[in-house]
């Protein structure tokens, strides 16, 4: 299974980007996807999450200015962020849970990582 992320890049203050992470492989179905980043000098901080349960969660720094969305056909999910900061400059990682088989517990795997910069 591999998690194929697009969408990063340099953006200005204030404004908007939507990151891409897609699912491939042998999957059987995907559980839930998240995304997290990893800013210079902090640990890796969650962004946002679409549970098993359907529930959609953000972390306080993004709430209200972020949707993440999933497009479950295509095992892709979105997030798109609008009115960026500098504190939005990181690395942003994709995540999922993902039952290969059906009869096996899932597994966590990773995107490779993509880099969004806020910067005028």
């Amino acid at each position: 299974v591999h998690l194929v992320e697009s969408g990063g890049g340099l953006v200005q203050p204030g404004g908007s980007l939507t990151l891409s992470c897609t699912a491939t492989g042998s999957i059987f179905r995907v559980v839930a996807m998240g995304w997290y980043r990893h800013a210079p000098g902090k640990g890796l901080e969650l962004v946002a999450q679409i549970t098993s349960g359907g529930s959609t969660n953000y972390a306080a720094s993004v709430k209200g200015r972020s949707t993440f969305s999933r497009y479950h056909a295509r095992n892709t999910a979105y997030l798109q962020m609008n009115n960026l900061n500098f504190d939005d400059t990181a690395v942003y990682f994709c995540s999922s849970h993902v039952f290969t088989a059906a009869a096996d517990p899932s597994s966590l795997f990773w995107g490779q990582g993509n880099q969004v910069t806020v910067s005028s």
